[in-house]
């Protein structure tokens, strides 16, 4: 679970529901504090907590936890070239080195090339040499992690 990416989702659940954080809060009966520390990845709703928010949103706390945002920018990894260098550099901020390398492991030659050159602090190369081989499972996770993010942060500036 990339708990950024869960901060990023709770936000914009509470965001296109149109909840201050004030109000999620006292639906909840928490305080604004802990909506706070959930949409900046400095906490985790627990269990009870999540189980409110499934019922408040109509939906899962898998879809919760595990967003999956419809396709309003990109619906594949190959298509991070559409973007601006700007705007895939802010998404990529927001990984650690290891999800970016793994991501990149299914990637083509073009897009390995692109990540490298916005990304030339990380030297992706020799990350991907660290880590080895990797599950295909793990690939397509770290590639769909950044996927939900850029379309997460696309639907929120809509918002």
């Amino acid at each position: 679970m990339n708990t950024l990416l869960v901060a990023k989702h709770l936000q914009y659940l509470r965001k296109s529901h149109q909840y201050t954080q004030d109000d999620l809060a006292e639906k909840c009966y928490l305080s604004r504090q802990a909506v706070s520390k959930w949409e900046t990845g400095e906490a985790v709703p627990d269990l009870d907590v999540l189980l409110k928010l499934s019922k408040l949103y109509e939906m899962t706390i898998n879809d919760i936890l595990e967003p999956k945002m419809s396709s309003e920018k990109i619906n594949d990894f190959e298509q991070l070239s559409t973007l601006s260098d700007n705007r895939l550099t802010e998404v990529l901020d927001q990984f650690d080195c290891e999800t970016i390398a793994a991501a990149c492991m299914g990637a083509s030659p073009d897009i390995h090339a692109l990540l490298g050159r916005l990304l030339p602090h990380l030297n992706l190369d020799e990350e991907i040499k660290r880590i080895g081989r990797v599950r295909v499972e793990t690939v397509l996770d770290a590639q769909t992690q950044i996927i939900a993010m850029i379309n997460l942060l696309a639907a929120d500036r809509e918002l």
